[in-house]
């Protein structure tokens, strides 16, 4: 069974840190793009971030740059985000995304369809 499973979200203040966390598990992870996205009611879910396979290349939307942090560890199944300097504007669910299909680019947040049940995020200012 194809599953993401996401953990670390919690309660914070404006300026902290969380770490989120994503378990894979049921397909070839070390080979799929992943990527991490976020959405809070009434919006649509955006991406905020996504990894190549191998973990050389990271995509960031402008307004988590140089704050958020996307990794994985290919020999656990396991993608991160750390998240710092948390700010109000960053309460979120945030939800694990996998792009199912082998691509060199993963720059595209279109192409992630499996997703995981989302780790809920909120920052108190």
């Amino acid at each position: 069974q194809v599953q993401l499973e996401e953990s670390g979200g919690g309660s914070v203040q404006a300026g902290g840190s969380l770490r989120l966390s994503c378990v894979a598990s049921g397909y070839t992870y070390s080979r799929k793009c992943m990527a991490w996205f976020r959405q809070v009611p009434g919006k649509e879910r955006e991406g905020v971030a996504a990894i190549s396979s191998d973990g050389v290349d990271t995509y960031y939307v402008d307004s988590i740059k140089g704050r958020f942090t996307i990794s994985r560890d290919n020999a656990e199944n396991t993608l991160y985000l750390q998240m710092n300097t948390l700010k109000a504007e960053d309460t979120a669910m945030y939800y694990c995304a996998a792009d199912l299909v082998d691509r060199v680019y993963c720059g595209s947040f279109r192409a992630f369809t499996l997703w995981g049940q989302g780790t809920q995020v909120t920052v108190s200012s």
